[in-house]
């Protein structure tokens, strides 16, 4: 396969000049024709958006390329023009296209490929989908009607899938489910019907596999700064965790805010609707978000609360109330964040023409009629959070979910009533999507007799039901008793419905409390929950002896819960899922973000990308609740709150995010791990711990500045970069391409002024000049790299940035890592010692700028210590050996 695919650095191209009269589509055609790329293959192309940068001083334009009029998908082109001139292009094209094609007229119609979609994504039996009278808008494309399958209409469109060397006619839809967990994105063939990619433009936070902790109520002060009366403001009032010094309740206490609106961002502030001076509503809506509580599910408007006349959006909060209770106070904190995170990082381009999110776009471009949708406690899921964003023009969605749902003290949801064990129990519900099922609201109940579901597993783990279950007889018609185990939760219950039991009631492996279950089967038909280890383990004991009669019931609405809208950590990290998916590729397509570009006949992800989404949001968040003091080397977990951790928890990834490499120790090599950083979330990780390093690098180069809408330190630089890099990216971009986005918005904006900084952060976490990401539609093809740009390509030294330091690299290791010195140390000696002096290790090297070590040594702290001969040179390091 040949493609002509390319990322020009402004050092290295003759950019293309034309008349300043010449259109942008002009300029990049000629471009191309230059650069090689033939006439025929040029012809084709198509705008797909533009927008100014005001930090770049450039139009960024994004092309897709097309063959008689049927575009390809995400085959898209990145230009950024500066007064006529192509200054950076990042882009995957392909070349003699007429001869890949593979037809140019289709067999089957829209509504056979809505048909053959829903059936390949087991949506069921589809009905009422027919062609809307007069919506063909322009050659190809149609608009159906939502049927039984979607929320909304269902756009169809000729283009072109480029998969395998080939360029396969497909109809592009998108189906919203009416259950609105997926908005899919896909591409059905359109000669036979089969299915050729997919994409959720739903993206979820989701616990991932780390273990948490269970929710542990605090005393909290509900600080009112001293008002009494909203005469004490002109603004709107509201009582929030405020942004950045209060990041959940975790961090602080609430605070009475006012006159947060920003005046270039908001200009008619947070609660217009017209773009006429003046509130216009004075409940929680406005250009920017609607927020209301959606308990039940359905995805509708729900209640909203209301600020009366003077927008005084004053409400009680009390972390140990059942969460209706605190539903006010919940849906103020949520409409709150949403609003400043839409101000802050409009400052740094993403505005109306880049694809930001308003009803009302004020003339500035892009498409309008896209706040928000923002849904506190919705009742959907639990232990989780997500985001949607359709392309530019139509309303992305966020959900907010419970964290750790306890039950209220005063209901009895578990109860053992018979034998010498009688009373209730604390337990954990299941979080399973698909496959939740609640047992019967309080005060009915599921009433029956334990069994102990016996597998033929005759390990230490006996009874986990992770193998075939030997006495079904027994476990029909009653409630089984599992012990968690090494095989996923789901599977067990699942293995125990085939069995016929009614329920299923895990016992904790661990001590401490129970865990709430993830996973998922969409088969499970019955109630599954988890109950703590001691009490389950006294049940057992029990049951070798009696019957043991309980009684399952679902709390209801009677829980007490770690709410997800007081995370403003969670509530940043997935608005930013939104910032991402539009500047990526432009803000009419939202697919250049893929997660998985192979699944299997089950709908199970079979190859992963190495895409960085959730490293993007992760580290909005971060950004946004820096406060004077903190260091890059402090450990920052995200989602502390919602997970019930404490603020030095490590939140929901792998690792706390810290410039220390002894907390946090990744490299890019790590994201070929995929049994400790899964994909997307862990992979992201390793994205955002390199962000991070930028941002303190930039920080302790630059200051600090606690201004996060115009403010000029190092933080400001680093939020600037990021986006710009951004909207240079390519569509579907690795590490490497996303290194390199950053170093061209550089370029751009400041002549390289921080290029030597930026190429040391990255190497330093293995994004060297020699790190190879592969195919970026593959997570398991990455080759690390710690070396800096040879001097012929960057002369590096300390007045143009250089940090000038010796590094290990990674440090911690296993024993394996890379010595990185500023300059060229010829013959050298290296010697590593233990704590107590004692000489371990020894070998002498030619050091010039990296150098691989590899020791065997036992875990533990150690020192490094590097001579020159001649003694122009001597570093000495800790290291730690994992």
């Amino acid at each position: 396969m040949k493609q002509f695919y390319f990322l020009v650095f402004l050092a290295f191209i003759g950019a293309f000049r034309v008349g300043a009269q010449s259109s942008d589509l002009e300029v990049i055609k000629a471009y191309l024709i230059q650069e090689g790329m033939s006439p025929k293959d040029v012809s084709g192309l198509v705008i797909q958006s533009e927008s100014f940068s005001k930090s770049l001083q450039s139009n960024n334009v994004y092309v897709v390329q097309s063959y008689k009029g049927i575009p390809i998908q995400n085959v898209i082109g990145n230009f950024t023009i500066r007064k006529g001139k192509v200054v950076s292009f990042a882009g995957n094209f392909i070349d003699n296209i007429a001869s890949k094609i593979n037809a140019i007229s289709t067999s089957i119609s829209p509504v056979t490929a809505v048909k053959k979609a829903a059936l390949s994504l087991d949506l069921g039996v589809v009905s009422g989908i027919e062609e809307l009278e007069n919506t063909k808008s322009k050659k190809d494309t149609y608009l159906l009607s939502k049927g039984n399958i979607s929320k909304d209409d269902i756009p169809v469109a000729l283009v072109y899938e480029f998969k395998d060397d080939r360029l396969q006619l497909c109809w592009d839809l998108n189906i919203h489910t009416v259950d609105g967990a997926h908005w899919f994105s896909v591409r059905v063939d359109a000669i036979n019907g089969e299915l050729v990619a997919r994409n959720d433009w739903v993206v979820s936070c989701s616990f991932e596999n780390h273990t948490h902790q269970q929710k542990q109520h605090n005393t909290f002060s509900l600080f009112k700064n001293n008002v009494e009366s909203s005469a004490a403001f002109m603004d709107p009032v509201y009582n929030v965790y405020p942004i950045p010094a209060v990041e959940s309740p975790n961090h602080g206490s609430r605070r009475l805010v006012s006159g947060q609106e920003d005046e270039m961002a908001s200009p008619f502030g947070w609660h217009d609707i017209d773009g006429v001076a003046g509130a216009d509503v004075t409940v929680t809506s406005g250009n920017n978000v609607i927020a209301s509580e959606d308990v039940n599910g359905n995805d509708g408007l729900g209640e909203q609360p209301d600020g009366g006349a003077n927008l005084m959006f004053d409400f009680a909060f009390d972390p140990d109330a059942v969460f209706l209770n605190n539903q006010n106070a919940s849906i103020t904190n949520l409409f709150y964040t949403n609003n400043v995170v839409h101000d802050v990082w409009y400052h740094y381009g993403f505005d109306e023409s880049s694809g930001n999110f308003q009803l009302n776009n004020y003339g500035r471009g892009g498409f309008g009629s896209d706040e928000v949708i923002a849904d506190a406690i919705d009742g959907s899921g639990i232990n989780n959070a997500n985001f949607t964003t359709p392309p530019d023009g139509r309303n992305p969605r966020m959900q907010m979910f419970v964290w750790n749902p306890q039950t209220s003290p005063d209901i009895e949801v578990f109860v053992v009533n018979n034998t010498a064990l009688a009373g209730s129990y604390v337990i954990v519900d299941n979080s399973f999507d698909p496959g939740h099922v609640d047992a019967p609201e309080v005060p009915d109940g599921l009433t029956a007799n334990l069994v102990l579901a016996v597998d033929d597993n005759p390990t230490p783990d006996a009874n986990d039901a992770c193998s075939a279950i030997i006495n079904e007889a027994e476990v029909n018609g009653n409630i089984a008793v599992v012990r968690r185990g090494e095989c996923s939760f789901a599977d067990k219950v699942f293995r125990c419905q085939q069995a016929g039991a009614i329920a299923v009631l895990v016992v904790n492996n661990q001590p401490g409390d129970p865990i709430t279950m993830a996973g998922g089967n969409g088969m499970i038909t019955i109630p599954a929950v988890m109950i703590g280890m001691d009490d389950g383990e006294a049940i057992i004991t029990e049951m070798e002896t009696n019957t043991v009669n309980i009684t399952l019931s679902d709390a209801g609405l009677n829980i007490v819960v770690n709410d997800g809208s007081f995370d403003n950590g969670i509530i940043i990290h997935e608005y930013a899922h939104g910032i991402s998916t539009r500047l990526t590729g432009g803000a009419n397509t939202s697919n250049c973000l893929i997660d998985c570009v192979e699944f299997d006949d089950d709908g199970n992800c079979i190859q992963e990308t190495e895409q960085m989404g959730e490293g993007w949001s992760d580290w909005l968040a971060l950004m946004m609740t820096i406060e004077s003091g903190d260091t890059g080397a402090d450990a920052r977990g995200i989602a502390t709150f919602a997970t019930g951790q404490p603020i030095t928890g490590v939140g929901l990834r792998p690792f706390p995010y810290s410039t220390d490499t002894t907390v946090n120790p990744v490299t890019y090599g790590d994201t070929n791990d995929e049994t400790n950083f899964s994909a997307p979330h862990g992979v992201g990780s390793i994205w955002a711990s390199i962000l991070w390093d930028l941002n303190w690098a930039l920080i302790e180069r630059d200051g600090f500045d606690p201004d996060l809408y115009s403010g000029t330190g190092g933080n400001n630089l680093a939020m600037q970069l990021v986006i710009d890099g951004l909207k240079l990216q390519v569509c579907n971009p690795g590490f490497v391409d996303g290194r390199d986005a950053i170093l061209m918005a550089d370029e751009i904006a400041n002549e390289g002024a921080n290029t030597c900084l930026i190429w040391e952060v990255f190497a330093a976490r293995g994004v060297g000049w020699s790190a190879d990401q592969g195919n970026s539609r593959s997570r398991i093809d990455q080759v690390e790299a710690f070396d800096l740009p040879p001097a012929s390509e960057l002369n590096c030294d300390e007045a143009n940035g250089n940090l000038g330091e010796f590094i290990i690299v990674p440090n911690p290791s296993g024993g394996s890592f890379n010595i990185r010195v500023p300059q060229d140390m010829g013959n050298s000696s290296i010697r590593i010692y233990d704590v107590n002096g004692r000489f371990v290790y020894e070998e002498q090297a030619v050091i010039q700028s990296v150098y691989p070590i590899d020791v065997v040594l036992r875990a533990g702290i150690y020192i490094l210590k590097v001579e020159a001969e001649n003694g122009s040179a001597s570093y000495i390091s800790k290291i730690v050996i994992r």
